[in-house]
């Protein structure tokens, strides 16, 4: 079988470099707040082009907190409204909602996945705060469209950069076009912990400044309480291990842009739809291929044949976040661009460790699917 992602192979590259870190951790005898997060996030944020970087427990906490410090600061309060992609991941919306804050659901560019920004003007109304953009798949938004309308209404920008580490265009990185930026670095991220781990870029030392209380108890100096905070903390070992593969993210994003290539040039079967770039996909550094996302009005028969052939596929996301139990209240509300492309998508392998061997095979298992 051919995994859709191999995260043993992943972390067996630098095993050993990830070992020497944690036992330096273990050795030093301090596992939260230390040096290990205080070096990863200076790194981190040198890396995407920003002032500051300030590490958390988990990519949902990234956005809730972000949104949470705007209200604490004076620039949201309840019943604001931010504008969202309506074929996002439900962590996008989960985020807003937390907040007591209002999701205004836009369809997507059904060529990138991602915020259609002709879209944007449409939706806003004197309620309108923020605009969500979510980078998905790991494609960079069209930044430099939304930020023009975000300056023209005096709208905030929170990136949804889950997917998107190192994504950059006009080079600039994802993380480093909005206002703030949320990151996620669960296990299968192109920058992945060893367990749950996030982090919120920002070039804003005033919003920095209230996201390190937040995280922390609300506490900007020990056992004085400002705010109502929470425990959201990147602990020392994840933070030194995420260190340790930050190292390595460039070239690891090389060899997903060479996948990707292989398979947009030799995929051509006309039941398969395939992913489209805004230049190709070795010389695109807006996208870092997080996932590898085809569509097909036919996507169980072709799931199911390539099972039969031992590759293993996912669906990111079968059901859109309007659809969803949790938000009721927008079940009925329609997005037939989003209901669309959630029928019909489906990622194929993509990772550092596929080799371009198994990329052909799959690529010839997919050029073989056909309609009995």
């Amino acid at each position: 079988m051919i995994p859709f992602l191999d995260l043993k192979n992943v972390n067996q590259q630098y095993r050993e470099q990830l070992i020497e870190a944690c036992a330096r951790v273990i050795d030093s005898g301090w596992y939260i707040g230390g040096k290990e997060l205080e070096k990863f996030e200076l790194n981190f944020a040198k890396f995407c082009g920003t002032k500051y970087a300030i590490g958390v427990a988990n990519g949902l906490d990234a956005l809730i907190l972000t949104l949470r410090a705007w209200k604490e600061l004076g620039k949201l309060k309840a019943g604001d409204e931010v504008i969202v992609p309506s074929n996002t991941y439900i962590a996008s919306i989960l985020a807003i909602s937390a907040n007591q804050l209002k999701p205004v659901l836009i369809e997507p560019d059904p060529d990138t996945f991602n915020l259609d920004p002709t879209k944007i003007e449409a939706a806003i109304t004197n309620k309108t705060k923020v605009i969500l953009p979510v980078h998905l798949y790991g494609q960079l938004a069209a930044m430099p469209e939304i930020m023009q309308i975000a300056d023209q209404y005096d709208l905030l920008v929170l990136e949804d950069s889950a997917q998107s580490h190192g994504a950059e265009v006009k080079g600039r990185k994802a993380g480093n076009w909005g206002h703030a930026s949320g990151f996620s670095f669960y296990p299968g991220k192109n920058l992945g912990a060893l367990g749950d781990a996030g982090a919120i870029t920002t070039n804003d030392l005033e919003l920095a400044n209230m996201l390190r209380a937040l995280r922390n108890y609300g506490s900007h100096e020990k056992y004085k309480n400002l705010v109502q905070g929470v425990n959201s903390r990147l602990d020392e070992i994840q933070a030194a291990i995420l260190d340790i593969k930050l190292k390595f993210l460039d070239q690891e994003t090389l060899h997903r842009r060479k996948i990707a290539a292989l398979y947009l040039e030799s995929i051509n079967n006309s039941l398969i739809q395939l992913p489209k770039t805004q230049i190709n996909a070795l010389d695109d550094k807006q996208h870092v291929w997080h996932l590898f996302v085809i569509r097909t009005e036919h996507r169980e028969a072709l799931q199911k044949h390539l099972t039969e052939h031992g590759i293993q596929t996912l669906i990111h996301y079968p059901i859109p976040p309007h659809k969803q139990q949790a938000y009721e209240e927008l079940n009925n509300s329609s997005f037939p661009i989003s209901e669309k492309i959630h029928s019909e998508v489906l990622s194929l392998p993509m990772g550092p460790t596929l080799s371009l061997t198994d990329a052909q095979f799959i690529i010839d298992v997919c050029n073989g699917f056909k309609l009995s």
